[in-house]
């Protein structure tokens, strides 16, 4: 693919690429921080937020057909990067509502079906970016879920909606609960995915779903993708709920145990939760 644009040192990259026969472009939108697990700070929510909208806003000029979404290295994203982070001024309500979901809409905003391509980790705000897409293929490695107790936190991104609506109540609080993750196998099973295939053929196969949809009878792909989000709406999975979310969160972080589980994630050791 030939580089469109990029957003620098912040992690994000963005490339398009015209189909061969002339009818249109396809991109991918790559997250590039594999040291880091693809963890995204604000600065790298900005650059997301800024490509996803430009390819939104030029879908039509560039004869846009498919976009793939998806992660450089061991992991797809492992949830926000809170490796800087002081518990005790983190403001999470607004990190949520100001950086993290304009991501998730603009993600929704491309007119176009996108793909995400899932290997390793898909945690927090990587597991709403996932579900945010409109096909997800996982590798066997993917691991998804919430571990979020871990730290103190309430799940977000929209995943109590995804989990409740996939798995049921039960399961859903018992994910949260426990932390644990789904490898892509599971996740395939219950439908937290499109599909799983082996590790080494993820990228190929994406690939190979963004031909199809640069193929394909495009006006109708998107008509489905309108129809498939009304249904969602429906549903409750909407920004209301993603609103719930980060009031909640920005409770969770006013919590002793919220300050502690930052604290212990950033020394590298269990943390001593009181309950308060």
């Amino acid at each position: 693919m030939s580089a469109d644009g990029t957003t620098g040192d912040v992690g994000v990259r963005r490339t398009v690429e015209d189909v061969a026969d002339g009818g249109g472009t396809v991109a991918e939108v790559v997250l590039d921080r594999p040291a880091r697990l693809n963890t995204l700070d604000p600065a790298a929510l900005a650059a997301l937020r800024e490509a996803l909208e430009d390819l939104a806003a030029s879908a039509q000029e560039r004869g846009l057909r498919g976009v793939l979404l998806r992660g450089e290295g061991r992991a797809f994203c492992a949830g926000r990067d809170i490796s800087g982070v002081d518990p005790a001024t983190d403001d999470a309500e607004a990190f949520l509502r100001d950086l993290v979901h304009p991501v998730l809409a603009a993600v929704r905003s491309v007119p176009v079906p996108v793909v995400a391509a899932v290997q390793g980790a898909a945690l927090g705000i990587g597991l709403g970016l996932a579900a945010s897409a409109d096909i997800v293929y996982a590798a066997r490695s993917a691991r998804v879920g919430s571990p979020f107790a871990r730290i103190g936190a309430v799940l977000d991104s929209g995943g109590h909606a995804l989990l409740v609506d996939r798995l049921g109540p039960h399961r859903a609080m018992d994910l949260i609960v426990t932390g644990e993750l789904l490898d892509g196998e599971e996740a395939a099973r219950v439908g937290l995915v499109s599909r799983v295939v082996p590790d080494e053929d993820l990228l190929a196969r994406a690939r190979e779903v963004l031909a199809v949809l640069a193929a394909g009878p495009t006006q109708s792909f998107v008509q489905s993708k309108h129809l498939v989000a009304r249904l969602q709406a429906r549903r409750g999975q909407d920004g209301e709920l993603l609103e719930a979310e980060a009031r909640a969160q920005g409770a969770a972080a006013a919590t002793s145990d919220y300050a502690e589980g930052f604290t212990a994630f950033q020394q590298k050791r269990p943390p001593r939760f009181t309950g308060r």
